[in-house]
C-alpha cells in the first residue's frame, strides 16, 4: 500500500497541471534598413517548424528571421505584386495574402517553399484579402475584405467581401459571398446606407473548428462572425454578436480624454454609462474543450470612414457630443449633461445604429469595438466575455501604459489573438494596439466560461502588437509578436507553473516515502 502511494506521489511530478505560466523575452529584432530592408514593418507572422524559422510580413514583403537567434535570414519582396498583408505556413509551405494595386481588383495567394525559398504558385482570390491560413487538410483560405474605394472625382468603386478556398492539388479556386443573405435582418449590421450584405460585409480573420470541418470567419464592420462548412465549401450561418451594455456591473468604460481639470486627460476612470458597444472582433483564434470547439475574439472595433481618403464621402463616426447627433429626449433626458466632455461628449459613437424608431434621432448609443475578448460557442454564440478585466487590471499594474488618448474612441483595442495548450491547460495571449508599449495579456481559458487572468507580457522595445503566434518546438513553448508601430518582432519563452497542489502533493508522497524507508530500516 505503501508503495502504492509513493508512486502515486512520484507520478505527480509528471502531471501537466499549470496554473499560471512564466515568462522570459529571448530576443527582439527591428525591421527596416538597418537589417533587412528599408520600409518593411512587422504584421503578421508564422512559425516554419521545419527550420525553425519566423515569416514575418510587412508592407515590403516577408522577412525570414532565425527563431533561436533572432538573426536575419532572407527578404522575399512581394511589393511587384502588391501589398502583403499576412502570411502563414504549414508543412513547409508558405502562403502569402497579396493585395492588388488597385484594393479593388482580385487579390492573390503566392506559395513558396519554406526550405529553398523559391516561389511555388500564384492563385487570384477575392478583392483585399486580409488574411490567410491552411486547413487541416492543406487547402489554403482567405478573409478577402472587398473595401470600397473612394476616389476623388470619380464614384467611389464597391467591391463584394468574399472567401476564398484554394485546393492546391486541384489548382482550383472556390470563392463565397453574401449574396444569399441580402434582404435578411438582423444578421449582421449593415453599415453604409442603403447597402446590402453582399457589398458592406467585409470578412476580417480566420479559424479552424478542432474537427477540421468549420471556419469561423470575423466580419469586423457587421458585428458578426461567419461559419463555414468546409465540406460542403458553403456559408452555413452568419451570427450576430449583439451589443455589450456598459451601464452594467463588471462593462465599465473610460470614455473621455478629456475627463481631467480643465480638459485634460484622467486616464483609469472607469465607470458605467449609457452606452453600447459592438464588439466588432479582428483576429479570432480556435481551441477545444469538453470535446467542443471554442472560439476566441479580440474586439477591437472598426468603422467605415471613406471621409479620410475623399472629403464629402461617407463616415458614419460622429462625436456624442455633435449638434448633428441628436439623443432622443425621453430616453436622455439628461442629454445635455451627457454631451460634456466630461461625460459622453468625446466619445466616438456610430450613425448607422442606435436609432431604433427610425425617427431620425438616437434611443441608444451605439459605440465601436468591445473593449475586451469574448469566447463563442461552436456557433458563434457568446459564452465569455472579459468585460472591463483588460484595462482596469493593465491600469491596476501599469497605469503609465494606459493611453488615455485613445479613452473616448476604443480604449486598449485588442486586437490579436492566438492559443497555446499547456499540458491539460490552454492560454489564450491577447495583444493590445493602443498600449504606450508592447502589452500582452494572458489568460487561462481552459473553461470557456470562466476564463481567468494569469498574467501581462511587457515589452518596452515595441509597440502595437498586430500579430501572435504561439507554438512548442522542441519540447519547449515560445510565443512570437509582430508589432505594427515599432517595426519590430519579439520572442518569448513561455513556462509552465505547476499548481500548488501538485507541490504538496509531491512533499506528501516524499514524506511517505521517508516514512516507508524508515519502516524498513526499522
Amino acid at each position: 500500500m505503501v508503495r502504492k502511494i509513493a508512486a502515486a506521489a512520484i507520478a505527480a511530478l509528471f502531471v501537466p497541471v499549470v496554473q499560471a505560466a512564466g515568462w522570459e523575452k529571448l530576443w527582439t529584432f527591428e525591421h527596416g534598413a538597418g537589417t533587412s530592408v528599408d520600409g518593411q514593418t512587422s504584421e503578421i507572422l508564422a512559425f516554419d517548424s521545419l527550420n525553425n524559422e519566423l515569416w514575418v510580413g510587412g508592407l515590403k514583403g516577408v522577412d525570414i528571421l532565425n527563431a533561436a537567434t533572432g538573426s536575419f535570414v532572407q527578404h522575399i519582396d512581394t511589393t511587384a505584386f502588391g501589398e502583403l498583408n499576412s502570411v502563414a505556413v504549414r508543412n513547409g509551405v508558405a502562403a502569402f495574402a497579396i493585395a492588388a494595386p488597385i484594393k479593388t481588383d482580385a487579390g492573390s495567394v503566392l506559395t513558396y517553399d519554406t526550405t529553398s525559398r523559391s516561389f511555388q504558385q500564384s492563385y487570384l482570390v477575392g478583392a483585399l484579402p486580409d488574411m490567410v491560413t491552411f486547413t487541416a487538410d492543406g487547402r489554403i483560405m482567405t478573409a478577402n475584405e472587398g473595401e470600397p474605394l473612394a476616389r476623388p472625382g470619380f464614384d467611389t468603386i464597391e467591391q463584394r467581401g468574399s472567401i476564398s478556398i484554394i485546393d492546391t492539388t486541384k489548382d482550383s479556386v472556390t470563392t463565397l459571398g453574401f449574396a444569399g443573405y441580402d434582404g435578411t435582418t438582423g444578421l449582421g449590421r449593415v453599415v453604409t446606407p442603403g447597402s446590402k450584405p453582399s457589398i458592406d460585409w467585409e470578412p476580417e480573420y480566420i479559424a479552424l473548428s478542432k474537427d477540421g470541418q468549420f471556419a469561423m470567419v470575423t466580419l469586423q464592420e457587421a458585428n458578426a462572425v461567419a461559419k463555414i462548412d468546409l465540406l460542403s465549401q458553403q456559408i452555413v450561418s452568419v451570427t450576430s454578436l449583439g451589443l455589450k451594455d456598459h451601464s452594467l456591473p463588471g462593462n465599465e468604460l473610460d470614455t473621455s480624454d478629456r475627463d481631467g481639470p480643465g480638459n485634460s486627460q484622467l486616464a483609469g476612470n472607469y465607470r458605467n454609462a449609457p452606452v453600447f458597444g459592438m464588439y466588432m472582433p479582428d483576429a479570432i483564434a480556435s481551441y477545444a474543450s469538453g470535446g467542443k470547439t471554442y472560439y476566441i475574439t479580440a474586439n477591437e472595433g472598426d468603422s467605415r470612414n471613406l471621409e479620410d481618403f475623399v472629403d464629402g464621402e461617407f463616415n458614419e463616426e460622429v462625436r456624442v457630443g455633435s449638434s448633428s447627433y441628436v439623443l432622443d429626449p425621453t430616453v436622455f433626458p439628461d442629454a445635455a449633461a451627457l454631451k460634456a466632455n466630461s461625460n459622453l461628449g468625446r466619445l466616438t459613437a456610430t450613425t448607422s445604429g442606435g436609432d431604433l424608431d427610425g425617427d431620425g434621432d438616437y434611443d441608444q448609443i451605439h459605440i465601436f469595438g468591445g473593449r475586451s475578448f469574448s469566447i463563442l460557442d461552436e456557433d458563434g454564440n457568446q459564452v465569455f466575455d472579459s468585460g472591463n478585466d483588460l484595462e482596469a487590471r493593465l491600469f491596476a499594474a501599469f497605469p503609465a501604459l494606459i493611453d488615455d488618448g485613445r479613452s473616448d474612441n476604443k480604449g486598449v483595442e485588442p486586437e490579436g489573438v492566438t492559443v497555446l495548450e499547456l499540458g491539460d491547460r490552454t492560454l489564450a495571449f491577447i495583444g493590445f494596439e493602443r498600449s504606450k508599449e508592447s502589452v500582452i495579456a494572458i489568460y487561462d481559458v481552459t473553461n470557456p466560461t470562466a476564463a481567468t487572468f494569469v498574467d501581462f507580457i511587457v515589452d518596452a522595445d515595441s509597440v502595437s502588437p498586430e500579430g501572435l503566434s504561439a507554438y512548442e518546438f522542441g519540447g519547449k513553448y515560445f510565443l512570437a509578436t509582430a508589432n505594427e508601430v515599432s517595426g519590430t518582432t519579439s520572442l518569448f519563452s513561455i513556462t509552465p507553473v505547476p499548481e500548488p497542489e501538485t507541490y504538496a502533493m509531491l512533499l506528501a508522497g516524499l514524506g511517505l516515502i521517508g516514512l516507508a524507508a524508515r519502516r524498513r530500516r526499522g
